[in-house]
């Protein structure tokens, strides 16, 4: 459970970094937040590795969730567009890491 809270703790330094390097374009002073949410997301991510989920399967979730809440919030904060193919691209970054999520199980061919 601890790994998932880590992996949440990532996603959203990420994304609150991400968002304050767009705001740095009006206001240099968010950039002490980039710098400080981007050392915590991999200090976080660290720690999710470190709990022993996989690296493929922590990467992609950190990827698919980051990039999806970035998308939503930076339409909703600054405007910027969110289109169908905006959502449906998305949708494929998450079905792919789904794949990728269920291809890092073990399986048993014995049976």
């Amino acid at each position: 459970m601890r790994r998932w809270a880590y992996l949440a703790a990532a996603i959203l330094t990420e994304v609150a970094a991400t968002l304050a390097l767009r705001a740095s374009q009006d206001h240099s002073g968010w950039l002490i937040v980039v710098a400080a949410g981007y050392a915590m997301a991999f200090a976080m991510l660290t720690m999710v590795l470190r709990e022993g989920m996989p690296v493929g399967v922590t990467y992609g979730i950190w990827g698919a969730t980051g990039t999806a809440l970035t998308a939503v919030l930076a339409a909703v904060l600054f405007g910027d567009p969110f289109t169908w193919p905006i959502a449906l691209g998305i949708g494929l970054i998450i079905a792919g890491v789904l794949f990728v999520e269920f291809g890092s199980r073990p399986t048993d061919l014995t049976q």
